[in-house]
This record gives structure tokens, C-alpha cells and sequence, in this order.
């Protein structure tokens, strides 16, 4: 291939990357709203779930997300018969090489999400709304005129440009993935994935709202002294053990659900202990954004973050655990941010501040992709000056997590599979 031919095989590459990251965009903005739909079709009100949950009575507070999680279940007990491949994990793709993913698979999972996240299962949005990108980008691949060595990078780019469209945190996509889905090897790619996770980055920021995730007043200066850092190395420890015994309660759970008859019935079983739980807790309802929006922009008692914290935890490993599609990156966040504000408030430190390192922390022991949970924390809070109490104590979560030998969250962290 002589010099012009190059040139112009890496601008139609750099192209074909952009328009991958606008197509992220749009598939967070296609889920969101599809999932407001049910969301109103089930509740009559669009939002925040944890709010149409505490102006439901008690008992449609168990019966919407139990249908919720009965038509879920019944979509993906339908689609295993309709379909004849098995469903391809994008990550998994990723990291093979490959491009074209199942179609009929993705139909069917990104249906039954909408109906579990739509009912208030306890899950996020985020990894339907990332496969969902994925799955955008492979045909992109698949129709472009690109050589048949850049097909898989414009996957990888939809991937990049989903996590950075959902987080609102385009450098965690590329750190994403490049950290669990090529390793670092991959030099060609690094440059289009860049560019994809801008343009998402950018269209969203223009579409939803240009700022974080997480709006928050700036935290005081972290005190890089003894006292300091070992604060820090000891959530780290924390959250390492809590992430190992996170990972080995979903595993228990889903072990236990399978042996409970046929999908439609374990997800409404696992819709219906969410909805009993939110009887008291209506805070259990969805991914846990609300909550943790909240406290890291207010005082709230150790008492009644601790209750929360536990319901939430319950309700998490029932949603995922019964097979419900959806995230588990928000939930975690939501866990980490919690034990941390406790962790803060027990210890005399800033609370919100220890909030945040256990937020990142405890997504590097679950994930096992402790760079990528440095930088979308931090990302999604705007307090880069807390990155080195935020690595030491990723870091040292991760190294903890790792001692035990529990499977992390993936082939793909962001999305339960059953």
C-alpha cells in the first residue's frame, strides 16, 4: 500500500470512527427514552424512578416491578427459541477480532432490559445502553467500504463511544477499552476510539447537558499526610473484601435463582423482592443515581444510609441475579459510594470524600480494571484532585479482590448475562 492509499484508508477509518461515536449518542438517547415509555406505560410518570416509586401506594410498588420482571423474563424465554446462534458478547468480540454480532440477540435482550429497567429492577441503564452502541457499530462496520482489518476497530469504537455517551466520561471509554478489551496492544485502534469517544461525548453533552454525571460542589483539598493515606489504603482494603463478598453473594444468588422453574418466573420473583423491599425503601427502585447524587451533595444520617445501603444490596443481587438485563456499574457505584460516606463518617474524615474513593475503589475490586475506575470516578465527579488517594485505594482493592480467585464481572462488567 503506497502513501495516498494510507492516508486515505485512515480518513475514511477516522470517519467511520466519528460516526460511530454520534451513533453512541443515539443509542443512549433511543434506550433512555424507550425506557421512559415503559417507565410511564407501568408507573404514569417519567423520571426518576425512585420518585414514582414513593408516589406509588404499597402494593403497585411490589406489582410494577413484578410485571416488569414477568415480561422480561417471558421476552427472553420467547427469544431462546427463536433463536438459533448464541448470543456474542461484545467485549468477547472485541477481544477476537470479530465484528458481526447476533442480531436476534441483541433484539431480544435490549427488549427485555426495557421492561426490567422501565419496572424499577435494581440495575442501570448504562449496559443495555452500551450494547446497544455495540451492536450500532458492527453494522456500521459491517455496511461501510473499510478494509476488512478496520472492521473490528469501529466496534471497539462503539464501545469507547457508549461508555463515554452513558458516563458522561470519554477518557474512562478509551481506558476502558483499552485496559479489558484489547490489553494495550492494539496502537491502530487507539486514535479512532479517541475520536468516538469524543464525538458521543460531545453530542451528548450538547443533546442532555454539558456537565458530569454527578453534579457536585468542590470537596476540600485532600491532606496527602499519613492520616490521609492511610484512610485511603484502608478503604481500599474495604472495598476489596466487600467487592469479593459482592461477587460471591451474586454468584450464591444466581445459583440459587436457576434452580427456580422457567425465566419468566425467576425475573418476576426477582422483580418482586425489589418491589417488597421499596414498600419501606422506595430508594431501592433503579440504578441508584438518585441517591448517591444526594449524598454527595448533602448530610445524611450514618442510620439511614446504612439501612439503604443494605435494602439496596438485597434488591441488587435478587435484580441481577434472577437474570434481569441491565448494568451493574451504577449499583456498584452506588454500594462503593455509600460504605465509603460510613467509612468517612466513622473514621472522622470527609465523608464525600471517602464517598468517592469508595466509589472508585469498589469498582475496581468488582471489575478487576482498576485504571479504568480511577479515571471514571473522577470523570464523573469533576474532583481530579482526590486522584491519588483515588489510585492508592483502587489499587489497592484491586490487589485485595484479586487474592481470593472470584470471577470479576465480565467478559463485559457493565451487563449481568444469564
Amino acid at each position: 500500500m503506497d502513501s495516498s492509499d494510507r492516508v486515505t484508508s485512515t480518513v475514511q477509518l477516522w470517519i467511520a470512527a466519528l460516526t460511530a461515536g454520534i451513533l453512541s449518542a443515539v443509542a443512549m438517547t433511543l434506550f433512555h427514552a424507550a425506557s421512559e415509555t415503559i417507565e410511564w406505560l407501568m408507573t404514569g410518570q417519567r423520571g426518576s424512578l425512585v420518585a414514582d416509586a414513593r408516589s406509588l401506594p404499597f402494593w403497585l410498588r411490589i406489582l410494577v416491578p413484578t410485571v416488569g420482571g414477568l415480561l422480561a423474563g417471558w421476552i427472553l424465554e420467547r427469544g431462546q427459541r427463536w433463536e438459533n446462534s448464541p448470543h456474542i458478547d461484545y467485549i468477547e468480540a472485541a477481544r477476537q477480532g470479530k465484528t458481526k454480532l447476533n442480531d436476534k440477540s441483541n433484539t431480544i435482550r435490549t427488549l427485555s432490559s426495557l421492561f426490567s429497567v422501565g419496572s424499577g429492577a435494581s440495575i442501570g441503564r448504562e449496559g443495555p445502553m452500551v450494547q446497544l452502541s455495540a451492536w450500532f457499530s458492527s453494522w456500521l462496520a459491517y455496511l461501510l467500504p473499510i478494509p476488512s482489518n478496520q472492521r473490528n476497530a469501529i466496534l471497539i469504537c462503539g464501545i469507547a463511544g457508549g461508555i463515554s455517551a452513558a458516563y458522561h466520561a470519554p477518557i474512562a471509554g478509551v481506558v476502558f477499552v483499552l485496559e479489558l478489551a484489547l490489553g494495550f496492544f492494539a496502537r491502530h485502534t487507539v486514535a479512532p476510539v479517541l475520536l468516538s469517544a469524543v464525538a458521543s461525548s460531545a453530542l451528548i453533552f450538547w443533546m442532555v447537558e454539558p456537565t458530569s454525571l454527578y453534579r457536585m460542589p468542590a470537596l476540600p483539598p485532600f491532606q496527602v499526610n499519613d492520616k490521609g493515606l492511610l484512610l485511603a489504603l484502608v478503604a481500599g482494603c474495604g472495598s476489596g473484601l466487600l467487592g469479593f463478598a459482592f461477587l460471591t453473594l451474586i454468584d450464591k444468588a444466581k445459583h440459587a435463582f436457576q434452580t427456580i422453574g422457567p425465566l419468566w418466573l425467576r425475573l418476576g420473583l426477582g422483580g418482586a423482592i425489589v418491589g417488597g423491599i421499596s414498600t419501606q425503601i422506595p430508594e431501592v427502585w433503579g440504578n441508584g443515581y438518585d441517591v448517591v447524587s444526594r449524598l454527595l451533595n448533602g448530610n445524611l444520617t450514618g442510620n439511614w444510609i446504612a439501612t439503604v445501603l443494605v435494602a439496596k444490596l438485597v434488591a441488587t443481587v435478587s435484580s441481577t441475579a434472577s437474570g434481569a438485563i441491565g448494568g451493574i456499574f451504577t449499583p456498584t457505584l452506588f454500594v462503593g459510594a455509600t460504605s465509603g460516606y460510613l467509612f468517612g463518617l466513622a473514621s472522622g474524615a470527609d465523608p464525600t470524600t471517602m464517598a468517592i474513593i469508595g466509589m472508585s475503589a469498589l469498582l475496581a475490586a468488582v471489575t478487576q480494571a482498576p485504571l479504568m475506575s480511577i479515571v471514571m470516578v473522577l470523570e464523573m465527579t469533576n474532583q481530579f484532585h482526590l486522584t491519588l488517594p483515588v489510585m492508592l485505594a483502587c489499587g489497592t482493592a484491586y490487589a485485595v479482590s484479586t487474592q481470593f480467585g472470584v470471577r470479576p464481572l465480565y467478559g463485559n462488567p457493565i451487563e449481568h448475562h444469564t
